[in-house]
């Protein structure tokens, strides 16, 4: 504590700086923690839901209690456009319109229409996780330079002050350069958790979009099958 309080104003502003991006990364490092979690653990819920092989409607019903589901999302917006294709179909003189589009059939231009809406709903997610992302490997770039550009200014003092006193001992050097070198702890401190959880939920949001690729594809086969005309 006592090499920061004794360090030269440009050493103190660096420090402030490193400061303000570590506690944002951590910031981010926790909410990105939770969000990838919740993402992960409620979209296999949603999965389990699906294949059980019930009626669109009622997927549909208990998707809408996992709205942290990538996976879901994307069933949502088929759904949702298959259910405006299905009214579009009705017959107009009708008063009676089904929410639940089971035995509706459509064209190959509602296939592509459907294809559209999860495309957009998974470009969507996608956006969502990777949100902030680019704070951390910016944090991670550029603090080890910032930290450094602080232990260079300190050294500089560091001379400076030798050279003002004309002594060379240890025991003048020793405690500038001291000073001086906690600006490139600072700086790694707040680069080196900030890369390690950038690569980590990188890693993570590919294991998410993969899994929502598939199921797009999945749920379209699904649809092709049961609504395409012959």
């Amino acid at each position: 504590m006592d090499l920061i309080l004794y360090s030269g104003p440009v050493v103190k502003a660096v420090l402030l700086i490193l400061l303000f991006f570590s506690v944002l990364s951590w910031a981010i490092i926790f909410s990105k923690f939770r969000l990838i979690r919740l993402a992960d653990n409620e979209s296999k819920s949603f999965l389990r839901i699906f294949w059980e092989g019930k009626q669109f409607a009622s997927i549909f019903a208990e998707s809408k209690k996992l709205r942290h589901s990538p996976t879901a999302e994307i069933f949502r917006a088929a759904y949702l456009e298959l259910t405006k294709l299905s009214q579009a179909k009705s017959n107009p003189d009708s008063s009676r319109r089904s929410s639940d589009p089971s035995s509706f059939s459509m064209e190959l231009g509602g296939v592509e229409n459907i294809n559209r809406a999860m495309r957009q709903a998974l470009t969507s997610q996608l956006t969502k996780l990777e949100r902030a992302l680019g704070f951390l490997a910016t944090t991670g770039s550029t603090t080890p330079f910032i930290g450094l550009f602080g232990t260079v200014w300190g050294i500089m003092d560091a001379f400076r002050g030798i050279g003002m006193r004309g002594s060379a001992t240890l025991a003048v050097v020793a405690p500038g350069i001291s000073e001086a070198l906690v600006a490139t702890a600072a700086g790694l401190a707040a680069a080196i958790p900030a890369v390690v959880a950038y690569n980590y939920y990188l890693n993570q949001i590919k294991v998410l979009n993969s899994q929502m690729e598939n199921f797009a594809s999945e749920l379209l086969n699904i649809i092709e099958r049961h609504f395409l005309k012959a």
